[in-house]
């Protein structure tokens, strides 16, 4: 299938801006799935650490931009467990 792509590419050098930005945006996308699989609201191992949401600070930045938000001022509003 590579191949047959690379043919195409050499008959119509148009094409390679978009396999570059197809390329681009298949890369974006699955390094944010990996950021998104080992954010602190999954659990992988449910039976040494089941709730590890418990355990993070409340100056904990949870978003990825917070523009009004100012974490570092935050106090926790509940329980302690």
């Amino acid at each position: 299938m590579i191949r047959i792509a690379m043919e195409h590419v050499k008959k119509h050098p148009g094409l390679i801006p978009q396999f570059f930005f197809i390329l681009l945006g298949m890369g974006g996308a699955s390094l944010y799935l990996v950021r998104l699989a080992k954010g602190p609201h999954v659990t992988w191992n449910k039976k040494n650490n089941p709730e590890p949401w418990n355990q993070l600070d409340p100056t904990y930045q949870y978003k990825f931009v917070a523009i009004d938000t100012d974490y570092k001022n935050l106090k926790k509003e509940g329980p302690q467990f």
